[in-house]
């Protein structure tokens, strides 16, 4: 019943502040009448009563005036923190100061009675006086946090005892309906280990960590903003987590806060296995990405696909003059329209629903929106999908790159910048062809220009990278979806392995290299450490807490490798200026013989002969050697 009350009690609005002024005001009063009274007794009190009471009096009226100054009775009592105990502490010494001053210099009381109050009484008075208004804002906020702790409050570690686990530590001890309920900390630093930290225990990070979980009942680890890195490469800490059925939780925007001030909430966010898998923290100097894109015409294709999006998102924040977006998927489409005008409703932004591979509405969207630069994301990209029409991939991702390429030449582009994938690299299926061939076509295309020296020339500039996490269609939704459903989770090959990359990291590198590059280059991103799907699957079921999924081995695809590369045989890198990007060094193709070959190859294509078609192919990229696919006569 008494919880009840202090809980109906601390869900009501905050007092008024006359209310804490009033109390304060008592608290003041009472203090120097008990202060005078054990320091003389009764007698004495009786008989300087009004003389003392004087005294206090006009200390009280200088308080009042200095807790004014110092907002004591603004905040909220049982949200009290160091801060507002600090302002009571210079607003009580304020009055004693200015009251002292104004007793001696204008008021009539007698020296005796005035040295013995301001030489003693006084002064013990502030400082009883202050130790209390502290120790009532502490009591109610310590009844505060113990009366209104959610009885599901999670118990909790935190994974840090820096900066950032103290700023973690007190967001989840302001935040209500309290989540977690704090029992300990695990440091890095030894010298923080075995001591206490805001009332903790403070374990080492090579404790028995299953033995401390164990023992305290762990539900919760919350992971200072300062650790994410650390944790996404620690293997043995997550599997053990996993294994134990402890929550992992990260801050959302951790790389935002830690550019902050560091005040405020931390939201927290349970991971999700995307946030786990190891990857280095990328950083690139958007503001000079900024400076080359603001004020620009700036035409996407693709502009509804998964990069594509995020790169709308990123250039609108470049300020540009106006973007033109083109994509065939009519409702993705409608989206980005939505969230251009809710986000970004100062850009002007023309979003238009079209095949890349409509020559004629791709002519007449050049002429008349003159880009600057042109972003070409747009491609057919799944592996088994190509692989069972070749036709196709010709006709969009070749056919398609070399409309907008030779447009981007005929109305004088300033950048031409190309999305490429690994699975160009060696090809051994029909897509990642279809996308090395895309990379050749813009090479010799971007060489051809340079060679003449009479006009200036669009510059070329091709990206290449493994898969994001989170595409559409990728192999993590596709495994959420199947635990969703009770499993079982299909992977291909116990021993595929693929690279990952965030959607934001990839867009952000696609930027840079396309806005420093200076035509001619395959750009090849740092993917950084391969990831071992069927150990992917494995941690996601033990995230959902699922039990009796299994995992269910189906052979590889048509054209799946075992593995991506990110450079062929023949090829080597040279560094760029980012440290997570090179530069490939390709060999170099004369462009009027690549576009006799492309123009062959489309001729075939519409014939819808698959095996000429891939025939073609493979005459073109002699590199492309088809893996687990009917096409495998052909090598």
């Amino acid at each position: 019943m008494e919880g009840n009350i202090f809980r109906w009690y601390f869900r009501r609005s905050s007092l008024p502040y006359w209310c804490i002024l009033l109390f304060d005001s008592f608290i003041f009063l009472f203090s120097g009448i008990v202060v005078y009274y054990l320091y003389h007794g009764g007698a004495s009190l009786a008989g300087n009563f009004w003389s003392v009471a004087r005294v206090l009096l006009v200390y009280l009226a200088v308080s009042v005036v200095f807790y004014k100054v110092f907002h004591t009775y603004s905040g909220i009592i049982r949200f009290s923190s160091f801060v507002d105990l600090m302002r009571v502490g210079y607003a009580n010494l304020s009055a004693l100061i200015v009251s002292g001053v104004l007793h001696y210099a204008f008021l009539n009381i007698s020296p005796n009675l005035l040295a013995h109050l301001y030489g003693r009484e006084l002064v013990t008075t502030f400082v009883v006086s202050t130790l209390l208004m502290g120790a009532v804002r502490v009591l109610v906020k310590t009844v505060y946090d113990i009366t209104t702790v959610d009885k599901r409050a999670l118990k909790t570690l935190i994974y840090g005892a820096g900066d950032g686990g103290v700023a973690l530590a007190k967001s989840v001890r302001t935040d209500r309906p309290r989540r977690f309920l704090l029992k300990g900390f695990i440091a890095h630093d030894k010298s923080f280990a075995h001591h206490q930290l805001m009332g903790q225990d403070v374990f080492p990070d090579d404790a028995d960590l299953a033995a401390i979980i164990d023992r305290e009942h762990i539900e919760a680890v919350l992971i200072s903003p300062y650790r994410n890195e650390e944790l996404r490469n620690n293997e043995a800490l997550q599997d053990l987590l996993i294994e134990k059925h402890v929550k992992i939780f990260m801050v959302a925007n951790a790389t935002m806060w830690k550019d902050s001030d560091h005040t405020g909430t931390m939201q927290l966010n349970e991971v999700e296995v995307e946030d786990l898998l190891p990857r280095d923290e990328i950083k690139v100097d958007m503001d000079k990405v900024a400076e080359q894109l603001a004020g620009k015409n700036i035409l996407i294709t693709g502009s509804a696909g998964s990069i594509g999006s995020e790169m709308v998102r990123q250039i609108a924040a470049c300020k540009p003059r106006a973007l033109m977006l083109i994509d065939q998927a009519e409702t993705p489409q409608h989206d980005i329209r939505l969230m251009l005008a809710n986000d970004f409703p100062d850009i002007k932004a023309e979003v238009v629903v079209v095949s890349i591979c409509n020559a004629e509405r791709m002519e007449k969207i050049f002429a008349e929106f003159r880009p600057e630069y042109v972003f070409h994301a747009a491609a057919y990209k799944h592996v088994p999908m190509m692989e069972d029409n070749p036709s196709e991939a010709i006709g969009n991702n070749v056919v398609g790159t070399k409309i907008i390429a030779d447009l981007s030449v005929k109305y004088g582009v300033k950048k031409f910048v190309m999305v490429s994938t690994d699975k160009a690299v060696n090809p051994t299926n029909v897509m990642g062809c279809s996308k090395r061939i895309c990379e050749i076509y813009v090479q010799s295309l971007n060489e051809a220009q340079q060679q003449e020296a009479d006009k200036e020339s669009t510059q070329f500039v091709t990206t290449r990278f493994g898969n994001v996490l989170g595409s559409n269609g990728s192999v993590i939704p596709l495994f959420r979806e199947q635990i969703k459903h009770g499993g079982p989770v299909t992977v291909t090959h116990p021993d595929i392995i693929r690279y990952f990359m965030l959607i934001p990291e990839a867009c952000q590198l696609v930027l840079e290299a396309g806005t420093k590059g200076n035509g001619g280059e395959i750009f090849i991103f740092d993917m950084g450490k391969p990831v071992k799907i069927a150990d992917l699957a494995q941690r996601m079921i033990l995230l959902s807490g699922a039990e009796n999924i299994e995992v269910q081995y189906t052979g590889l695809r048509a054209g799946e490798k075992l593995y991506e590369e990110m450079l062929a045989t023949e090829e080597d890198t040279k560094p760029s200026f980012h440290d997570k990007i090179r530069i490939a060094n390709t060999r170099r193709y004369e462009f009027d013989q690549v576009r006799r070959d492309i123009d062959e190859l489309i001729d075939i294509s519409r014939r819808f002969d698959d095996m000429a078609t891939v025939k073609k192919m493979k005459e073109i990229v002699p590199e492309y050697k088809s893996n687990n696919s009917k096409y495998s006569v052909l090598d």
